[in-house]
């Protein structure tokens, strides 16, 4: 018989690389969002905070899979594995790898990986001894093939002083860092494909969006919100214990008189003008800088030029995680994370673009064709801005 899995091993990367009180303040962050997301999602756990090694320990064999999948989901998190505790013996180890074999098929090739802490004689076994006994039991056990190159199954074994992990699976978790250790930024959300991607990008690396909508009225429309705003609600899957609401600014008027006045340019003053808007609403949330999900060269109004041109009106950074993503590799990640099927309506910026964008823009002139006030009225729109409400 196979036995049960009551531990959920969780794995980071980069920040084992810090220094030594940034690690320990990282790490409770992520014990912190670990427990959040196992909440979130009604499963019955506990989160402890050992090594390099923070541990979800299960109150029943039922709740493993679903503690995998919260894992699994948080930023900071490299791999999850299920496993199996039990006492780091030579003997009872050998056991448990047999046991824990009756799944495999003959065919499966194999490999045991064995990995020890603590002092030297903690363990009556060393792991390459351990990694050839137990390695002979799973092929007396399933007469399956052994390969240490690119095995079908690999057994892992974790032993510390006290106690030790064995598993045989293993999931991908998203990597970066810990949510909320990279401060707050406002993410301009348009409900179209990229600003999504955009905005899960900076999350993980572990900084918190507040989600932007600009409302473009007639331009627009109720639908183009409700998109938007069902694909934050995705993204806040990710992020329980924040504040992850998003937040609209009405913009019809400015964006009618842009269409009627400005030419060629006018694409550039909407992006100045929903950037200025980002500034102001960051500025009132302590926000430290603005995201959007423009990638270089895919639009008229994302050339190199017409950046410097856009960015001139703030003085926050922003930030554009998607720079050098290629379109296919952006909806291929929106579908990966949820967000494609609520992203494929039409935002409303494409019946703005005049017919002949300017791509290598001058500051000056796209001064000179904006109406007048029009920073001025950004900034006074962005002041009146709304906060949605999930349901």
């Amino acid at each position: 018989m196979v036995p049960e899995r009551d531990t959920v091993v969780v794995s980071y990367g980069e920040v084992g690389t810090k220094s030594s009180k940034v690690r320990g303040r990282m790490e409770r962050t992520l014990v912190s969002n670990l427990e959040a997301m196992l909440g979130s999602r009604g499963v019955d756990a506990e989160v402890e905070r050992q090594w390099s090694r923070p541990l979800i320990r299960v109150q029943g064999p039922e709740s493993i899979d679903a503690a995998v999948d919260a894992a699994a989901d948080t930023f900071g998190v490299v791999a999850a594995r299920p496993a199996v505790t039990c006492v780091p013996e030579r003997e009872t180890l050998v056991d448990v790898l047999a046991s824990m074999a009756d799944g495999q098929r003959s065919d499966e090739s194999f490999a045991v990986r064995v990995s020890r802490a603590g002092p030297k004689d903690a363990h009556d076994f060393g792991s390459r001894e351990l990694e050839r006994v137990g390695g002979a039991a799973i092929g007396e056990r399933t007469g399956a093939p052994v390969d240490l190159d690119s095995p079908d199954v690999t057994y892992r074994v974790e032993a510390r002083e006290d106690e030790a992990f064995v598993s045989t699976e293993v999931r991908d978790g998203p990597g970066g860092l810990p949510l909320g250790t990279q401060g707050a930024a406002v993410a301009l959300v348009s409900g179209g494909i990229d600003s999504p991607v955009a905005a899960w990008e900076v999350m993980k690396r572990g900084c918190v969006v507040v989600p932007l909508y600009v409302d473009l009225g007639e331009f627009g429309g109720p639908d183009h919100e409700a998109r938007a705003v069902s694909t934050m609600r995705r993204l806040a899957a990710f992020a329980p214990g924040f504040d992850v609401r998003p937040r609209v600014v009405s913009a019809g008027d400015l964006v009618a008189e842009l269409a009627a006045e400005v030419g060629a340019t006018r694409m550039l003053s909407l992006r100045r003008t929903m950037l200025r808007i980002g500034e102001t609403v960051a500025r009132d949330v302590g926000a430290h800088a603005v995201v959007t999900g423009e990638s270089l060269g895919q639009k008229s109004s994302q050339t190199g030029p017409n950046f410097a041109v856009t960015d001139a009106v703030t003085s926050l950074p922003v930030y554009r995680p998607l720079l050098t993503r290629d379109k296919s590799d952006i909806v291929a990640q929106a579908r990966r994370i949820g967000t494609y099927d609520d992203s494929t309506l039409p935002v409303g910026c494409e019946r703005v673009a005049p017919s002949r964008p300017e791509t290598n823009a001058a500051l000056a002139d796209v001064e000179a064709a904006e109406p007048e006030g029009l920073l001025r009225r950004a900034e006074e729109a962005a002041a009146d801005v709304r906060t949605v409400e999930f349901d």
